[in-house]
């Protein structure tokens, strides 16, 4: 097919103006008619404002805004004055005691239900809380402790696959270890999540995983086209919706960002396809009568019989099944959550662990106490474990229980330090959706300069949750708030939020503690809103991330694997240039790690070690 030149500029022209209108629509207008009273700093652009610069000048400049300016502040966008949030008090408002107050924008869940369907992240209101109520129990701790034996061997594949990269003689070989992480993220939640056998540490990606591993890069490409999807979605049919998506992915639409365009409506087709092969064959197998057996033991008969472990979708069906009709979910909704925890748990918990990895590198004494509680552990297990021994050859983590695993102390004081200080979503949005007066725990300057102990919020103000700030927050954490400590998190007089302890994650209206013995994170009986630790990196209340505790299970595994059998330290030797490579984390929708010029190009997602066999020093600290 061919046009010609004024029809190709014709088309990118209305386009463009629909993307402006979009704009306008969908966070101008009203929002632009109040102004916020509160102190910010300057705009950075006459258009665009300052927000960008969250996501241009990193983390530092983050932490360094609520430090200077308090726990609310005003910055001003392209659809008018945003607030940035991180005071406890008003975010405890915010997710919790008036969430009804201040939902989800319309950007945040019409892209999400374009992409991914009718699940969690795209839903509200009713729809919402019973998606949220039949998805609670499969989240349990029971059924974790299910899930970790399909956790384990991949695990162990990483650390084998490493290992058999590196010398006999224990000199250091340099491997990037962020595609092995990235791969064994997406085999658990392929085969824990869906039971879908991806194996892609042996065999690479297939046409599905290669969609769910790039889903997430080509949602950063299309930060500013997303306003554009709200007013589609709510003024277009279907028909028409499905005529402009083929006008703008059209093959004589010759510039780059119409080739992104074409390459995302790929990557979800593929995963739609994927997801929906998947689930009608789940579907299928449970509705397939395999024996006589008792109900009550027939899952479990049957599993045995295949020997095939259970996965979250065989949870998720089966609960769905036993709920009365008027509270099981459709197919649609069902198919909405398997690509929502997928997504969900692929590159936030890659980010996570990398995140973790390097800094055990660069902090070796943590390492070895880490790996010497580790051994320590499995030593414990087998000994009390009649008939079996420790094997540093085989897969020793396997006499590791969930319950031990978990709770093993300087093991979750890093993961959880990790967690505090680099949350894998650094900011989260809202939308006041009903005037309101928002307290603060602590006062803030206004406009004026004057001191001022509450806010007051407009209708159309968007809000900014910003989850790094709260986490570093000095008054509650202290003045190394921003050093990572995870000695800060084991067990000392007076504590008595150790692992295991967290609130549940349906736990909507739990109010703020007031608490009189000295907790992490507490002060003077504040604390923040948070289901994990004091912490908002999981966020809180109905909203919350139901799936942390998968999350959690699946960064010890990992973390302990590694650990146990290599040791690893940061680049030392130079390039042929005589450059030593540095690793720099860039804050955009994620954490994301390069390598900084001149000894890497600054782009390419990359975390270069150097690795060796671990030997009987590396047990020492």
């Amino acid at each position: 097919m061919s046009l010609s030149h004024w029809q190709v500029t014709v088309t990118c022209g209305g386009i463009g103006i629909l993307s402006v209108l979009a704009l306008w629509k969908t966070f101008g207008g009203s929002s632009r008619k109040y102004s916020v009273d509160l102190d910010g700093p300057k705009e950075a652009h006459w258009l665009t404002g300052n927000v960008r610069k969250l996501f241009e000048c990193g983390l530092d400049y983050c932490v360094k805004l609520a430090e200077q300016y308090g726990g609310a502040l005003k910055l001003s966008s392209l659809y008018g004055e945003v607030v940035y949030l991180s005071d406890p008090l008003a975010l405890y408002h915010v997710i919790i005691k008036d969430q009804h107050s201040f939902e989800e924008p319309d950007v945040f869940i019409m892209n999400n239900k374009a992409m991914f369907g009718d699940g969690l992240i795209s839903t509200i209101g009713e729809q919402h809380r019973k998606q949220r109520k039949l998805l609670n129990p499969v989240f349990s701790t029971s059924n974790m402790r299910e899930l970790l034996p399909t956790l384990q061997p991949i695990a162990h594949k990483l650390t084998s696959i490493v290992a058999s990269k590196l010398p006999d003689n224990g000199s250091y070989k340099e491997i990037d270890v962020l595609p092995l992480l990235s791969r064994s993220a997406l085999d658990g939640v392929c085969q824990a999540i869906l039971g879908y056998p991806s194996n892609t540490l042996d065999t690479g990606n297939d046409e599905y995983t290669e969609a769910l591993r790039k889903i997430s890069p080509m949602i950063t490409k299309f930060l500013y086209f997303r306003p554009i999807v709200p007013m589609v979605m709510r003024n277009f049919s279907s028909y028409w919706i499905g005529k402009l998506v083929n006008l703008v992915t059209a093959p004589w639409i010759p510039t780059d960002k119409m080739k992104d365009v074409r390459e995302m409506r790929r990557i979800i087709e593929l995963m739609d396809s994927g997801s929906k092969k998947a689930f009608a064959g789940k579907k299928a197998a449970l509705e397939t009568p395999v024996t006589l057996t008792p109900a009550k033991v027939q899952p479990e008969v049957d599993d045995l019989k295949s020997g095939r472990r259970k996965d979250m979708m065989d949870i998720m069906l089966n609960v769905n099944s036993a709920s009365s009709s008027s509270e099981q979910l459709t197919d649609a909704e069902l198919l909405g959550q398997m690509n929502v925890m997928v997504f969900a748990g692929l590159d936030t918990t890659t980010s996570a662990l990398s995140r973790c990895i390097y800094l055990l590198a660069k902090n070796p004494l943590a390492q070895a106490r880490l790996r010497s509680e580790i051994r320590d552990a499995i030593k414990s297990a087998s000994h009390a474990q009649e008939g079996s021994s420790f094997s540093e050859h085989d897969n020793p983590l396997l006499h590791l229980s969930y319950d031990a695993l978990i709770n093993l102390p300087f093991l979750d004081a890093v993961v959880r330090e990790t967690l505090r200080l680099y949350p894998s979503l650094p900011h989260m949005g809202r939308k006041v959706v009903k005037a309101t007066t928002l307290p603060l725990q602590f006062p803030v300057r206004s406009s004026s300069g004057a001191e001022i102990s509450s806010i007051a919020l407009h209708e159309d103000v968007f809000v900014i949750i910003s989850i790094l700030a709260a986490n570093r927050n000095r008054t509650l954490w202290g003045d190394d708030a921003n050093e990572w400590k995870p000695e800060r998190w084991l067990s000392s007089p007076g504590r008595k939020d150790g692992p295991g302890t967290d609130i549940p994650s349906d736990s909507a209206d739990v109010p703020l503690l007031k608490l009189s013995a000295p907790i992490l994170g507490v002060k003077d009986g504040i604390k923040y809103p948070g289901v994990y630790s004091n912490m908002m990196t999981f966020l809180g209340g109905s909203r919350s991330c139901i799936g942390f505790k998968f999350a959690e299970m699946e960064m010890k595994q990992i973390i302990a694997a590694v650990v146990l059998r290599l040791h690893f330290v940061l680049p030392t030797d130079p390039d042929a240039n005589g450059h030593i490579k540095e690793i720099e984390w860039k804050l955009k929708a994620f954490h994301t790690p390069v390598v900084k010029p001149p000894a890497g190009d600054g782009v390419s997602p990359a975390v270069p070690l150097n690795f060796r066999l671990v030997q009987e020093e590396d047990f020492k600290w």
